[in-house]
């Protein structure tokens, strides 16, 4: 019983890291995912470096084409957009 007592503390921070830390990080991974996934043609994004743009094209191998300027257009990662400023309508 005297072993068993000497892990609580040990077994309650661990709680506490995996309430306060880890799962709120696997939450907003999740979400970013989400947001990446859902990203298509026309949608004004920020990229990590901080370039502002518009989804030019989507391409199957995890990269877009975004257009920073009139006909000036950069190939980057999904995964490293940052935000979604505005939302095209779907097609219909």
């Amino acid at each position: 019983m005297e072993a068993f007592a000497q892990f609580v503390p040990l077994i309650l921070i661990f709680a506490i890291m995996y309430f306060l830390l880890i799962r709120p990080q696997q939450k907003k991974v999740k979400e970013h995912q989400a947001m990446v996934a859902a990203l298509r043609r026309g949608d004004q994004v920020v990229t990590q470096g901080g370039i502002v743009g518009k989804v030019a094209k989507v391409k199957d191998d995890g990269e877009l084409e975004l257009e920073i300027a009139d006909g000036i257009k950069v190939r980057v990662i999904q995964s490293t957009i940052a935000t979604v400023i505005s939302k095209t309508e779907p097609a219909k």
